[in-house]
């Protein structure tokens, strides 16, 4: 409990030093006010609306007031629709949330069986060929992944849709673009760790008692081979959802990527706090779970 409760207390500590820097770089772009209000306001309704906002109060008044609002959900008004941004962006949320377990669904069914295939078949032709994939995988732009995707399977062959969210269709493509670089991943981190497993003294032992091959794979290397692929694999997915903006943007697709891409050019900032206040919670609450998760797999971790 007393390893948790520091995870815990660490990961309160790096949201509040993020909510710190997006308030002071909202205050070094200037006022806010010059955004939400129209050249010609008067200097009474000027004041007013700083009063409203309250930047008529001291600096750490008006911290304390902004991370208040964030913990009731209050992001803020959108400069350009005019809209809260809790609510822009939970609209998005859904596409950008189906996008990213779609992508990683295809992680983890390509990447653990070939990264075990590669290490069981070490050396031979299977394994080169595995790890040809995961090198060429690693070594291809995201973007260039997505717009030959397009080519191949939108305008040459017109099986799939290019664009947009039209259906489950149109699912695919954007998420094998936005997956393929953790499968590759994964199968690089998962074929390193079984490697390890399968040359263990405990695998030699049951091997030399006369267990099952199936039984050697998959029951004594592979459940101590996970530490390593599962850290992988939570950060893969926290990635998939915060990191999903070329994809997004390369397909059109609806979520907080493409809704980032146009607030920048848009100079609509609360929305772009809104998603970085939003993407940081994702990365450090997938870090927590993954801290859970070692206590679960590995009972050393709780001793210490």
């Amino acid at each position: 409990m007393r390893f948790l409760a520091r995870r815990v207390i660490a990961s309160i500590v790096t949201l509040l030093v993020v909510t710190m820097l997006v308030f002071g770089l909202s205050r070094i772009q200037g006022d806010p006010r010059s955004l939400l209000i129209s050249e010609d306001a008067t200097q009474k309704q000027w004041d007013a609306l700083g009063q409203e906002l309250g930047l008529d109060q001291p600096v750490y008044k008006q911290y304390l007031l902004y991370v208040t609002n964030l913990v009731k959900g209050d992001m803020g008004d959108s400069t350009l629709q005019r809209k809260p941004v809790a609510e822009i962006l939970w609209s998005r949320i859904p596409n950008t949330a189906m996008l990213a377990a779609a992508a990683f669904a295809f992680a983890i069914l390509i990447g653990v069986p070939l990264g075990v295939l590669s290490a069981v078949k070490r050396g031979g032709f299977w394994d080169h060929g595995v790890r040809s994939f995961a090198v060429l995988g690693q070594a291809m732009p995201v973007f260039w992944v997505s717009l030959l995707l397009i080519y191949i399977f939108a305008v040459g062959l017109n099986w799939l849709p290019a664009s947009r969210n039209t259906g489950w269709t149109s699912l695919i493509l954007p998420a094998v673009a936005l997956g393929w670089f953790g499968a590759s991943g994964q199968v690089r981190i998962l074929r390193s760790s079984m490697l390890d497993a399968l040359d263990s003294e405990y695998v030699r032992l049951a091997r030399g008692k006369g267990v099952s091959a199936r039984a050697v794979i998959w029951k004594h290397a592979f459940r101590n081979a996970l530490l390593g692929p599962i850290t992988f694999a939570a950060l893969t997915l926290a990635s998939l959802i915060t990191g999903s903006i070329v994809v997004e943007t390369v397909f059109s697709w609806p979520g907080l990527g493409l809704l980032a891409v146009q607030a920048v050019s848009n100079s609509d900032y609360p929305i772009l706090q809104g998603v970085i206040l939003l993407t940081t919670f994702v990365f450090v609450f997938v870090n927590l779970l993954v801290d859970v998760l070692y206590m679960a797999i590995d009972p050393r971790i709780r001793i210490r």
